[in-house]
């Protein structure tokens, strides 16, 4: 599906304006439809012959495009020339930080992941020490992607990200050398740095490649360790005031014995759909984190990691969500909640009672949401939402229709354990395609 015109809206574009325009409007479509001749672009964009090929030309100077082929075997000459975005003109940086590690992928313009790395940190360790593995992580992924140097650099961390100022809003549960990393980066690179929150990158991918490709509205709420939101309306990432847009865990809800604090989300709905909670209400059922089965062949929280130790998953030692707590688990570890999930739906009716339970708390933060925002879809991500998969969410819409006479679609997210990573290649490839490519005002159309 190539992108719709602009419509016009009663004002005439400068010259100057409608060559950006129309020149974005063929970039755009030869990013979706992929190569295209100079008679394709002419009738996908309504353009006349003569302003094709004055685009195609400046574009193929400004070095955007390049020929890639012809239309077919028997045809030659310039009517047969494809042409196609030059993807190496810009490679982009994608960062998904965790407490125990970093991954790196490096794609170019186009957004095709080149290469990946990812290496552990410890969390006791020197911070400085950190941000320079971290650093070399970053340097490696360039050489094997055969990048000089980044144009854009994305990256996803938990906790809150002042949207005024592009920074960390409150480091008390951040790890310290992810604010020195983000500073590094911004100082070593000279080029542009974007940190966001993890869970919104998260729902970036999920949109783009993923359960709500075919929604502008929707919330994606994040299971895994902690619990998080985020929402989209209309096509647009909400983040707040101040950046703390779907900070669900500190919703108060039935059931938890106590309210939310501002130091802390215990009695929120963390205290319900945390890890720890799922853990303690897997136990209630006579599912105790021992007879978990081992997660094999399910999605790993980072690629190239494969099946790793569990750990206890006691919850005593978690910092609450919102306030900078991971939200997925380092790669060098499953949630124990994770592995409880998935062993539950293998287990089949044995299993049911559990899911159900799990899934009734699930709803009342879904329930809140819907109240508020009425998204008609909510999609089920982290390690819960993706171990629970279809078995989950089909449970969780059963007991939210109980609750709310707002119609809305449960989905398991679709995009696997590196959507966090994805969402960062992703915001990374618009904000460089916006700069190389040229904003495009609105309320103008193309001109012939």
């Amino acid at each position: 599906m190539h992108p719709p015109r602009a419509a016009a809206a009663g004002r005439t574009a400068s010259p100057t304006t409608a060559r950006l325009i129309n020149d974005r409007l063929a970039l755009q479509l030869l990013q979706s439809e992929g190569p295209l001749t100079a008679g394709q672009l002419k009738s996908l964009t309504g353009l006349s012959r003569p302003t094709v090929a004055d685009l195609v030309e400046r574009l193929q100077e400004a070095g955007l495009i390049t020929v890639v082929g012809e239309s077919g075997a028997q045809r030659r000459g310039p009517n047969a020339r494809l042409y196609g975005i030059v993807a190496d003109r810009a490679h982009l940086v994608g960062l998904d930080l965790r407490t125990h590690s970093v991954t790196v992928a490096v794609a170019d313009l186009l957004g095709r992941v080149r290469a990946e790395h990812t290496v552990l940190i410890d969390p006791d360790g020197a911070p400085d020490t950190a941000v320079a593995t971290a650093l070399a992580a970053v340097d490696k992924a360039l050489a094997a992607a055969g990048a000089h140097a980044p144009h854009t650099i994305a990256v996803g961390a938990p906790g809150l990200v002042d949207p005024a100022t592009g920074r960390f809003g409150g480091t008390d549960w951040i790890p310290s050398w992810h604010v020195g990393l983000v500073g590094a980066l911004r100082a070593r690179t000279g080029v542009p740095v974007l940190l966001e929150n993890e869970v919104n990158l998260a729902a970036i991918a999920e949109q783009r490649d993923g359960a709500a490709h075919d929604r502008d509205t929707f919330v994606l709420l994040w299971l895994g360790q902690g619990t998080g939101a985020a929402v989209v309306l209309d096509g647009t990432l909400r983040r707040g005031a101040s950046g703390g847009t779907g900070e669900i865990g500190f919703l108060p809800v039935p059931g938890t014995g106590a309210l939310p604090s501002a130091s802390g989300c215990d009695g929120g709905f963390h205290s319900l759909a945390g890890s720890a909670a799922i853990c303690a209400l897997a136990a209630e059922h006579g599912m105790p984190y021992g007879a978990a089965v081992d997660p094999k062949g399910a999605d790993a929280s980072s690629p190239g990691t494969g099946v790793h130790e569990l750990s206890s998953g006691t919850g005593a030692n978690e910092p609450p969500s919102g306030t900078g707590a991971p939200t997925e688990a380092s790669p060098t570890e499953a949630l124990p909640a994770e592995s409880l999930v998935r062993s539950a739906v293998a287990a089949g009716d044995a299993g049911a009672a559990f899911l159900d339970a799990l899934a009734a708390r699930i709803a009342l933060g879904v329930a809140a949401v819907c109240a508020v925002l009425d998204p008609g879809c909510v999609v089920l991500g982290g390690e819960i939402g993706r171990g629970g998969g279809a078995a989950l969410a089909d449970r969780v819409a059963g007991h939210l229709a109980r609750l709310s006479p707002l119609r809305t679609d449960v989905r398991a997210g679709a995009v696997g354990g590196r959507a966090v990573l994805l969402g960062a290649v992703l915001a990374a490839r618009d904000a460089a395609q916006n700069e190389l490519f040229g904003a495009a005002g609105p309320g103008v159309s193309p001109r012939p």
